[in-house]
């Protein structure tokens, strides 16, 4: 279990690092693509479920 400190004890800073666009654009696209690839061939099987 977490102890609690008290009031005199010193606080600790954390820095957060930015993280970086292209890293972000990456991280995008590995979900957009198989989900943008996974909605068409759903939009491709429509017809078939209303036997068109």
């Amino acid at each position: 279990m977490a102890e609690q400190t008290s009031q005199g004890a010193a606080q600790v800073q954390v820095q957060e690092r930015p993280v970086p666009k292209p890293l972000i654009a990456l991280a995008w696209a590995w979900v957009i693509i198989p989900f943008g690839y996974g909605l068409w061939q759903l939009v491709l099987k429509i017809p078939a479920l209303f036997g068109a």
